[in-house]
């Protein structure tokens, strides 16, 4: 990734805000879904998604991708039981859809499939790390209830909730 290609927001210090940091992500990422344009029912859980990738740093690879939702239910306030109501919902559940047909769109189904496979064995590692650390983690970012935070710049989201720790270092 050429510097002029680096996303902002991934900067573990950068002091754009957490909205300068979600339109970042958009205007890099236009084969996302826009939760706007999406029925309010499962729009809120899209755009958490969204806001997840901003504030943890992560961009829409698939290294990423399989590691934000662990982050998520071990750093916030969305655990692995909601997650799994949140599927189970015939309404809210149909969001995970439009996820993984965004995911298809770009890239195809054997691209994904064949990338999890590859990608699983070097995060696993990593996953084992962050699940240590966040054993340890007191300070839950609020997923579902972010929009307070908007207007706060990342670096102090990522230091008030304790993310620090489980975000990479920034690339020279």
């Amino acid at each position: 990734m050429s510097k002029n290609n680096i996303l902002h927001y991934t900067n573990k210090n950068t002091t754009q805000t957490l909205r300068e940091g979600l339109e970042e992500y958009y205007a890099k990422n236009p084969f996302i879904s826009d939760p706007k344009k999406l029925a309010p029912e499962f729009a809120k859980i899209m755009l958490a998604h969204d806001v997840s990738h901003v504030v943890y740093g992560c961009d829409t690879g698939m290294y990423d991708e399989l590691k934000l939702l662990p982050l998520i239910w071990w750093t916030s306030s969305y655990k692995f039981r909601d997650h799994l109501r949140t599927l189970n919902d015939p309404i809210i559940g149909s969001a995970v859809s439009i996820m993984y047909n965004d995911l298809v769109k770009q890239h195809g189904k054997v691209w994904l499939y064949s990338s999890i496979f590859f990608t699983l064995p070097k995060l696993l590692p990593e996953l084992i790390l962050i699940w240590l650390k966040a054993r340890k983690h007191k300070r839950f970012f609020p997923f579902l209830e972010f929009e307070p935070l908007l207007a706060h710049s990342l670096l102090k989201i990522r230091q008030e909730f304790e993310l620090m720790p489980f975000i990479k270092p920034n690339k020279p």
